[in-house]
C-alpha cells in the first residue's frame, strides 16, 4: 500500500480524464438532439420503446447510486415508483394539473416520503435493511389497494391525457424521457465528480474508514437515500403517464427490483458505463425472449448470479479490465497544486 504521507502538501486530488472522452459528446447529442426530435421521424412503437428504455436506465442509475455508492442494498424502490406514479394520476385527476407539469410536481411526493422510511430503515443493516425496504413497499402497495380515494385495487387511468394531439403526446413524453437520463445519468455523474463524489467513493470502498477521516456517512447515507427515491419517482411518473394507467399490483411490483438488480450487476455496479450497458442487455433481452414468461426471469437470474460469483464487477467490469477505456471517469489522480 502506498504510504500517504509520503504525498507532498502541495497535491491534491483531481477527477482523472476519461480516456473515452470522445464518446460524451455523441451520447450529450443523442439525449439533447435525437430523443427529442423522435415525434418526427420515429414510429410510435420505437418511441415507446425509447420510453421505456430511459426508464429502466433511470431506475437502475438510481439503484446503482444507492447501492454500488451508499452501500444501502434496497428490495422495494418500487415503493417510490408507485407513489410517484399515483401522485402523477392524482394531480391530474382529482386536481386538473397538466399531466406533463404534473411528472415534476409527482417527484416532490416520494421525496417526501423517504423522510419518515429512512428514519425507520436507518438503523438496520445489509439484509435487514434489504428486507425492510420490501415490507415499507409492500405496505404502500395493500394501503393503495384498499383506498377508494384512488380506486382500489382497479387502478386508474390518465384521461386527462386524450386532451393533447398524438403528436404533442410524442413531444411531451420523448422531451420527459432525455430531461430523465439527463437528471438521473447526467446528475450522477456530476455528484460524483464533485467534491461529494469523492466521499462516496470512500464510502464505498470503507465505510469505517471514511468516516474516521470525516465523512458523515449517516447524513450522506441519508440524502442518497433521498435523492434516490426521488430519481425512482420522477421514472415512476414518466413511466405511468406513457402507459396511461396504473394499478397497486403493477405500480408497487417487485419486477422493479429485480429489473434494477439484474442490470446494475450484469452492467457492473458503481459504475454509470455499467449502467448503460446493463440496460440495454436487459432491454434487448426483454424484446427478444420476454414471451417465455417464468423460464426467462429464471434465466435472468441465474445469469445473474453468475456475474455475481465469476465477474463482480460485471460486463464493463471485464471490458475496462482488459481493453482501459473509462467513459464517465469519477477516478482521482495526485495533481501538483499552488500551495
Amino acid at each position: 500500500m502506498r504510504d500517504t504521507a509520503a504525498i507532498p502538501l502541495n497535491m491534491t486530488p483531481t477527477v482523472a480524464q476519461p480516456r473515452a472522452i470522445w464518446i460524451l459528446p455523441i451520447l450529450g447529442f443523442i439525449v439533447l438532439v435525437v430523443i427529442p426530435s423522435m415525434p418526427w421521424w420515429a414510429s410510435p412503437g420505437t418511441m415507446r420503446w425509447m420510453v421505456e428504455l430511459s426508464c429502466y436506465l433511470a431506475v437502475a442509475q438510481m439503484w446503482n447510486l444507492l447501492a454500488g455508492y451508499g452501500g444501502l442494498v434496497s428490495v422495494g424502490q418500487q415503493a417510490f415508483i408507485g407513489i410517484a406514479g399515483y401522485a402523477l394520476f392524482i394531480l391530474s385527476i382529482r386536481f386538473g394539473i397538466n399531466p406533463f407539469a404534473g411528472v415534476a410536481l409527482a417527484v416532490i411526493a416520494p421525496a417526501l416520503v423517504a423522510v419518515p422510511t429512512y428514519a425507520l430503515l436507518h438503523r438496520l443493516d445489509g439484509p435487514y435493511f434489504a428486507i425492510g425496504t420490501w415490507v415499507i413497499a409492500e405496505s404502500f402497495r395493500l394501503l393503495t389497494t384498499n383506498m377508494d380515494f384512488v380506486n382500489g385495487g382497479a387502478g386508474l387511468t390518465l384521461r386527462a391525457m386524450t386532451q393533447f394531439s398524438a403528436q404533442e403526446r410524442a413531444i411531451g413524453m420523448t422531451s420527459w424521457s432525455a430531461a430523465l437520463i439527463l437528471i438521473t445519468v447526467g446528475g450522477s455523474y456530476w455528484l460524483l465528480r464533485s467534491r461529494y463524489g469523492l466521499a462516496l467513493a470512500a464510502m464505498r470502498d470503507n465505510a469505517i474508514a471514511a468516516e474516521s477521516q470525516g465523512v458523515n456517512v449517516k447524513r450522506l447515507r441519508f440524502l442518497i437515500y433521498v435523492a434516490a427515491a426521488a430519481g425512482t419517482g420522477l421514472a415512476g411518473a414518466v413511466y405511468y403517464m406513457a402507459q396511461l394507467r396504473i394499478s397497486p399490483v403493477a405500480a408497487y411490483s417487485p419486477k422493479w427490483a429485480s429489473v434494477c438488480i439484474f442490470i446494475v450487476m450484469v452492467g457492473g455496479i458503481g459504475s454509470i458505463e455499467g449502467v448503460l450497458i446493463g440496460a440495454l442487455i436487459y432491454f434487448a433481452s426483454d424484446r427478444l425472449f420476454g414471451e417465455y414468461g417464468t423460464t426467462y426471469l429464471i434465466v435472468l437470474g441465474i445469469i445473474t448470479l453468475l456475474v455475481a460469483i465469476f465477474a463482480r464487477g460485471g460486463v464493463w467490469g471485464v471490458v475496462s479490465r482488459y481493453v482501459g477505456v473509462s467513459i464517465f471517469s469519477t477516478r482521482r489522480i495526485f495533481a501538483r497544486g499552488d500551495a
